[in-house]
């Protein structure tokens, strides 16, 4: 932690951002004196937005840290939380600084390239170190229950009762004997004392916007703990229905539990932690949605999650225990599992999409299963079930399946459908066919 005691040494500040995102992170406190009193910062409504700019403009590559002005003591001061660089050496004005003590120290280039050949070796947030963690901050029986489901999931050659020291090095989740972010997240007593933001939100909205909650929970744990909650919350809050097959009783949820999962699962497993937000899941009456946090790790597109491609990890640390105990696989196929899903059990295609810079999966219904079956009749039925097994639906089609009819009854019943958003018509005059909404 630095202190400063104003925005006029901008030079002293911007060297401790580069030192600091050189080694590993720490805090600039702006306001406060070198014998750590508070003192305040004057500031302007544009200061931490402008202080934000300076801060990627002046670095390169650009640092993004994270920037609040908290009240201590009836003083406002700037808090600057800076993390270690995933592509070091972060320059400033040309040049590289890094912590040594208590100053910054510019790198020399025989340092630089000793810094380059080590950042081979650590690429990703969660292989670095939480310098303030300890064993005592690991939950023992996390780690012995997570070592007996990989023993079962994958065979994993690792006895449940190995010391959590042994068993976390040989999980690679430890370096230069500290522990990592991702053996906090996987097995921390209580990992949000070090991650604040790793957090699962989940909420049941009344109707089809956010306007009004039936139910908010934010869970908290380790990232296995919350995945379990949060698809406990999913199972509690979505419809489902139950049929007989053979003697047995057979329950069927309104969505596959399948896609909920793997989609989850992944927005935990992928998800940027660097970023101050929390992992959401949104449940309205006509789709859930998996909110993310951040955006897809480079060069992946939402368009290349419809299809195969290379599995990109974020964290490839969490990821790798995650495929220990079956939560995912390591062959991008996730995603084409979770539309594959949603086809088989009569649900459109789910979207993939970028909002607020986040990744985002909604699983949807089709609007046909929102209305009462007293407001479609027979033959439009017939057409719904046609639809859901064949894609469209034409005029021609519509009176194939409904002999008794003629073109103009066929075309009234579509253009009702049509009205009530059920279906939607493309092309023009004879070449017009329907799909499903």
């Amino acid at each position: 932690m630095e202190f400063k005691s104003s925005l006029s040494d901008k030079d002293a500040i911007m060297k401790t951002i580069s030192a600091f995102s050189n080694k590993r992170g720490g805090i600039i406190l702006v306001g406060v004196n070198d014998n750590g009193e508070v003192i305040g910062v004057g500031m302007g409504r544009n200061t931490l937005e402008q202080l934000a700019n300076e801060i990627r403009r002046e670095t390169d590559p650009s640092v993004s840290p994270y920037i609040d002005d908290p009240l201590v003591n009836g003083n406002k001061i700037i808090l600057i939380e800076v993390s270690e660089s995933t592509e070091k050496p972060v320059f400033y004005r040309n040049k590289a600084y890094i912590r040594v003590g208590r100053t910054n120290q510019k790198l020399s280039s025989t340092e630089i390239r000793s810094l380059i050949t080590n950042e081979h070796r650590v690429t990703s947030w969660d292989e670095q170190i939480i310098e303030e963690a300890t064993l005592e901050d690991i939950d023992d029986k996390q780690v012995e229950n997570f070592l007996k489901l990989a023993s079962i999931k994958r065979n994993l050659d690792l006895d449940p009762k190995t010391p959590k020291k042994e068993a976390l090095n040989r999980l690679e989740l430890t370096r230069d004997g500290q522990l990592t972010n991702a053996a906090v997240l996987l097995f921390g007593s209580n990992p949000q004392r070090f991650v604040l933001q790793a957090i699962t939100q989940c909420a049941r909205f009344k109707g089809i916007d956010t306007d009004e909650f039936e139910d908010v929970r934010n869970f908290e744990g380790t990232i296995i703990d919350q995945r379990e909650d949060a698809l406990k919350f999913i199972g509690k809050h979505i419809g489902k229905s139950a049929k007989i097959e053979g003697v047995e009783r057979v329950e069927e949820f309104e969505y596959p539990l399948e896609a909920i999962r793997e989609a989850v699962t992944n927005a935990l497993c992928h998800r940027d932690y660097r970023i101050n937000s929390n992992v959401q899941i949104r449940i309205f009456e006509d789709r859930i949605e998996i909110w993310g946090c951040g955006p897809l790790p480079e060069p992946l597109t939402v368009e290349d999650l419809k299809k195969a491609h290379d599995s990109i990890r974020r964290n490839p640390l969490v990821a790798k225990c995650f495929y220990r105990i079956g939560f995912v696989e390591e062959w991008g196929t996730g995603t084409q599992r979770i539309i594959k899903s949603c086809l088989e059990n009569g649900l459109p295609e789910p979207l993939f999409e970028i909002k607020s810079g986040s990744l985002v999966v909604i699983i949807r219904k089709y609007k046909y299963a929102q209305l009462r079956k007293s407001e479609i009749g027979e033959r439009q039925k017939k057409a719904i079930d046609y639809l859901l097994k064949n894609g469209r639906i034409t005029n021609e089609e519509y009176r194939r399946i409904n002999p008794d009819i003629g073109r103009y009854t066929a075309l009234k019943d579509l253009k009702d459908l049509v009205s009530k958003g059920v279906i939607t018509a493309e092309g023009k005059g004879r070449y017009t066919y329907y799909i499903l909404v």
